[in-house]
């Protein structure tokens, strides 16, 4: 692979970790070439749908907050915007047109032609674990104090254009590659609910003869196999929390309790809270079985429908209903687990409109589920057969994962070592093609 070359001399940059720089490049402060302010304060109520100012959010990427018609912030091309709270602290953004920002960022509105806007972006983002200590509080934060007073590094104004340009072109190259990876994983998460549906609903056998069910969650399901509900074959109910003003439902507890975001274990081996056998008895807590499948009922994330499998005894709480089979020799929990991941958009959809402000499952809906039940034989070799599957996707989706790790740790690294003066990018110039292509790797 190509290597960049590095700077004919260097010089100490005075700052410990920007360690030494190209002689003929400058250090200082950030206040001297910006304007360096909290954004203003936006109620959700000020939002307009047809406002002329779109409204920065405190979040990663260039996501809008909203729009507002008379902003007292007004910010313009080549101003930046820094979250200043939370876990996107730092997540510098370029302002690409007028805009406005909330009482969470930080924005820096340049004040001289000395900075390129998009090589001060480029520096804030390929520097951010340096540049962006925060405060550790209840919400982590940075201030407006603290910004000012970081470093920043300037070349010529034109060797910072061309500093821009280049990591423009190299990073869109590599924003390219994880796009590409970001879309495989999702035709591999929908490929692996395909394999999922279609065997928890016409079995292994593709010669099986079948019957239409009557019903639309099942329609066709092999003629051999029998059609129930939840409710007829399992009991269904949910939890609650116990009062954490009383000591002594808490304290030295012993048994497990279980909270909805437990559910995206899939398999449930430990609990993080446990309850006392008072608490169990006097707040009439359910004992769920190990064998048992239990459902987040609740929330508006993608937890909501999810479900997993019990392998321990355990209690919950409210937002989290569980299902214990009651004809053991009918239908096993492993096979309701795969049965209700297959329906999970179904599940999903039908709990968004009940009339209420939050989604929700009840319990009488979980009973009310048709399931299909093959013989427990099948169940079992359906069983088996999906869990193979389900390794091998998620082998491939962790490789995915683990590609786009490795891309954006490159394009962290090669947006340090150009905005730091580690590689000398002056003769570059840009290609007469854009044919995405791999990365050159950023070296000394």
């Amino acid at each position: 692979m190509a290597k960049y070359k590095a700077y004919p001399e260097y010089k100490d940059s005075g700052v410990e970790w920007l360690g030494e720089v190209p002689s003929h490049w400058n250090v200082a402060k950030t206040m001297r070439y910006f304007k360096i302010a909290m954004g203003q304060t936006i109620l959700k109520e000020q939002l307009e749908d047809d406002g002329e100012w779109p409204v920065y959010s405190a979040t990663e990427g260039d996501s809008y907050f909203g729009y507002v018609s008379s902003p007292q912030v007004k910010l313009g091309v080549g101003d930046l915007v820094i979250p200043a709270r939370g876990n996107s602290i730092g997540s510098v953004k370029l302002v690409s047109g007028k805009s406005t920002t909330t009482q969470t960022t930080i924005y820096c509105k340049h004040l001289t032609q000395a900075i390129y806007p998009a090589f001060a972006y480029y520096f804030m983002l390929g520097n951010r674990k340096n540049l962006f200590w925060f405060t550790q509080t209840a919400i982590p934060q940075i201030t407006v104090e603290e910004v000012g007073c970081n470093p920043i590094l300037l070349p010529t104004y034109e060797e910072q254009g061309v500093v821009a340009s280049f990591l423009d072109h190299e990073t869109a190259k590599i924003d390219n590659l994880i796009e590409k990876q970001q879309q495989l994983i999702e035709l591999l998460k929908e490929k692996r609910q395909a394999v999922i549906s279609h065997a928890v609903t016409k079995g292994l056998n593709p010669d099986v003869p079948m019957k239409d069910s009557g019903v639309e969650w099942l329609e066709y399901i092999p003629e051999h196999w029998e059609q129930s509900r939840i409710g007829w074959m399992c009991n269904v109910g949910n939890g609650c929390t116990p009062s954490r003003e009383n000591t002594l439902y808490w304290q030295n507890g012993s048994y497990p309790w279980l909270n909805s975001s437990k559910v995206n274990d899939e398999r449930i081996l430990t609990s993080e809270q446990f309850v006392t056998t008072k608490a169990l008895y006097e707040c009439s807590l359910p004992i769920v079985k190990k064998g048992s499948v239990i459902m987040a009922i609740t929330g508006e994330g993608k937890t909501r429908g999810t479900s997993a499998l019990m392998m321990i005894n355990a209690t919950i709480n409210q937002h989290v209903a569980y299902i214990t089979p009651r004809a053991k020799d009918k239908i096993s929990p492993e096979f309701i687990h795969l049965w209700l991941q297959s329906k999970y958009q179904q599940i999903r959809t039908s709990s968004e409109g009940w009339g209420s402000t939050k989604a929700a499952i009840t319990c009488s809906d979980v009973k009310c589920y048709p399931i299909p039940v093959p013989p427990l034989k099948e169940q079992a070799e359906i069983v088996r057969a999906i869990e193979e599957k389900k390794t091998i996707f998620t082998n491939l989706l962790l490789s995915c994962e683990k590609e786009i790790e490795i891309l954006q740790e490159r394009r962290t690294a090669l947006i340090s070592a150009a905005v730091t003066g580690k590689i000398d990018v002056r003769d570059w110039v840009a290609p007469d093609t854009q044919d995405v292509e791999e990365p050159q790797e950023a070296t000394a």
